[in-house]
């Protein structure tokens, strides 16, 4: 220690306390992926990586528009709620469809109303029709209408808060999902470097056994051949080389908690929401503010890592009583199948 340090002593850094909500993440990754518990202090470096994802996706989970109250009574007054359903009595049926509604529901026998995240794709289609400026009405317009469909309630909670705390612990779990899915490629990828290196180096035997006789011979089958092993020695150093970037076998559990850490630490990379803005006419077509129409705001969720790709969705109340037994909404959608 130098006399500076004597004089003043620097401040160690605190390890980052673990809360009650990183410590359920940790031992939910944990259960995901037991081999982490085996790598060095992986508490201690997944708790700020765990902060750092939890941060960010509260900031946007707060960023939210308020919950809106999906009712046939509620149609005509809740602008969100018009643009998103083409009709008043489609939103029961619509949102009877999902089977975790239903189960929410039974599972909360006193409960009169959830509030779930209501996720749908986002359809804009160009085209031309007829609009009205000032005393003049104009055909032949260019301009686009936009529709909501595919409409899915996956999470619910008993209250507005309780379903935005559910959203970011699900986003999370999914971004720490996605560092999973990524070490699995590694190992895949591995187990297919080794493989390859297999067969080259099998392949660079044959040929050197197959030249040992005509070494000295200079002949066309001689050139061809050592051009042959020449182009297998770069391979071969090719595949090394990738496979030294996966590093060894026995670093496997530290790479994976790395690899974890890392994904964490960059939410941004995984997920992200952009809130749209739009002012709509109530055929859902797209106006300029000065035309007149109702600007809505609502969330346009980015995760690379689903199938879905982008998704619009919003937050919704839906009463009880507007529940649709299931064998009824099927029995209502069997009579469109063709």
């Amino acid at each position: 220690m130098g006399l500076f340090d004597r004089l003043w002593p620097r401040k160690r850094v605190q390890p980052l306390q673990e809360t009650a909500q990183t410590r359920a993440l940790v031992d939910r990754l944990t259960v995901l992926s037991p081999s982490l518990k085996l790598a060095r202090a992986y508490r201690e470096r997944l708790v700020p990586a765990l902060a750092t994802s939890l941060g960010y996706i509260s900031e946007l989970v707060e960023r939210l528009p308020p919950a809106h109250e999906a009712s046939a009574a509620n149609w005509l007054a809740d602008p969100y709620i018009h643009a998103f359903f083409a009709a008043p009595d489609e939103i029961a049926p619509v949102l009877s469809r999902s089977p975790e509604l239903h189960a929410w529901f039974d599972s909360h026998p006193l409960a009169r109303e959830t509030w779930a995240v209501l996720g749908m794709a986002m359809n804009e289609r160009r085209g031309f029709g007829v609009r009205q400026q000032g005393d003049q009405v104009h055909a032949d317009v260019a301009q686009t209408t936009v529709s909501f469909d595919d409409h899915q309630v996956r999470v619910c909670g008993e209250s507005e808060a309780d379903l935005r705390a559910q959203i970011v612990q699900r986003v999370v779990e999914q971004i720490a999902l996605e560092g999973l899915a990524q070490i699995a490629a590694d190992e895949s990828r591995r187990g297919a470097l080794e493989e390859e290196r297999a067969l080259l180096r099998t392949r660079r035997q044959l040929l050197t056994r197959q030249g040992a006789g005509t070494q000295h011979m200079v002949g066309e089958r001689a050139l061809a051949d050592a051009a042959e092993l020449a182009r297998l020695e770069a391979e071969i150093a090719a595949n090394e080389q990738a496979l030294a970037g996966l590093g060894l076998k026995t670093d496997a559990i530290e790479h994976e908690l790395e690899v974890i850490c890392d994904v964490l630490g960059h939410p941004a990379r995984h997920a992200n929401v952009e809130m749209r803005q739009l002012t709509l006419n109530p055929m859902n077509v797209v106006m300029e503010p000065a035309e007149g129409g109702v600007p809505i705001v609502f969330p346009l969720a980015h995760i690379p890592a689903s199938p879905q790709g982008v998704r619009a969705f919003s937050l919704v109340r839906f009463a009880r009583a507007d529940l649709v037994a299931l064998p009824k909404v099927l029995d209502a959608d069997s009579r469109f199948v063709i």
